[in-house]
């Protein structure tokens, strides 16, 4: 043996102390729960994704394209009646994730769909996005309804309150469905609690949006009725955007009024924007539905009691329990139509 070679001695043997290894962390942190908007890529939607997707996670469901969405944003180019949908629902299934909240602006408006259509739209798939909400028992439940539900009606009170009859669909068909997706949005409160829904009614919303108030008010010539001008309420776009992220705030639940500005006449919008005006009769309706037959016009002869009825609401609870009041004056309100 060298002299440089240590001796071998003979030690007891040791057994090792056992270490507890933690388990490898993931790549990533589980993403946060996010908010799940229909309807994200209509321009309120659109409005609505930038306003939230720089403080919380969002996740959009609506069938058309998003070019310019955001890269943050999570777009499903799914239909709402699709069983697909479901997907996004599920947390960690088939690229599914955990949901805070639905805010549902997913809703058609279009006076020249057909019956079959709207109803399946709008009924149909809130039906199924009921059933969503309810299996994967999702915290908050946002539904964008509208303060046309009520109807305008030659005996409507002054301002009329949450509680008012929704009796929208009797001179207009096509907003029975409408009013049919806002009463299952109120059945859905009382049969499942553990939901916080949210029922918010609009005025008249102005803005970028194609409805048909703005429509309305981008005429070159807007028509008015012989003998009316009634009082009217609208709403920017903004606003409704700015009381749906007052209501997405834990604790709120309940149906809430929403308007914009103080009422004015009709005849004072139409002045804002300088419009001429044309005067037709009040019995003109037969004429105005031949037009819209005919495609010669975008204006529904339905939306003529508006403009000669009131139909106006008391937004004092949403004052009071969402804090809301409008940011937008009148006239940025009534010149929003100008920005598309």
């Amino acid at each position: 043996m060298s002299a440089d070679t240590p001796e071998r001695t003979s030690r007891p043997s040791v057994t090792p102390k056992r270490i507890s290894i933690p388990p490898p962390r993931p790549s990533h942190e589980p993403a946060e729960p996010g908010i799940v908007v229909t309807g994200i890529c209509g321009r309120l939607g659109r409005r609505l994704c930038r306003a939230l997707h720089r403080e919380t996670r969002v996740i959009g469901i609506d069938r058309r394209a998003f070019p310019d969405k955001p890269k943050d944003v999570e777009h499903w180019p799914v239909d709402l009646r699709r069983k697909k949908t479901q997907d996004v629902f599920r947390p960690g299934q088939r690229g599914g994730v955990a949901v805070a909240a639905v805010v549902h602006l997913g809703v058609m408006h279009d006076p020249r769909a057909s019956e079959a259509d709207h109803h399946s739209w709008n009924v149909a798939a809130f039906t199924k996005l009921l059933d969503y909400v309810a299996q994967y028992r999702i915290a908050k439940l946002i539904v964008l309804s509208t303060s046309t539900v009520y109807g305008p009606q030659p005996d409507n009170p002054q301002f009329l309150t949450e509680e008012a009859p929704l009796l929208g669909g009797l001179g207009f068909a096509e907003i029975r469905d409408l009013i049919e997706v806002d009463m299952l949005a109120q059945s859905f409160f009382w049969k499942h609690p553990e939901t916080e829904t949210v029922v918010l009614r609009p005025v008249h919303i102005l803005g970028s949006v194609h409805n048909a108030p703005s429509n309305y008010l981008r005429l070159p010539v807007v028509p008015t009725l012989l003998g009316f001008d009634p009082m009217v309420q609208v709403i920017h776009e903004d606003d409704v955007v700015h009381a749906i992220r007052l209501a997405l705030r834990p604790g709120v639940k309940g149906i809430f009024n929403v308007a914009g500005p103080d009422p004015v006449p009709l005849s004072h919008l139409i002045k804002t924007l300088g419009k001429p005006t044309v005067p037709i009769p009040h019995f003109a309706k037969g004429v105005m539905r031949r037009l819209y037959s005919l495609r010669l016009t975008d204006f529904p002869a339905p939306e003529l009691d508006h403009l000669k009825y009131v139909c106006m609401v008391d937004d004092r609870r949403a004052r009071e329990e969402l804090g809301y009041s409008p940011r937008r004056s009148l006239e940025e309100t009534v010149r929003a139509v100008e920005a598309i």
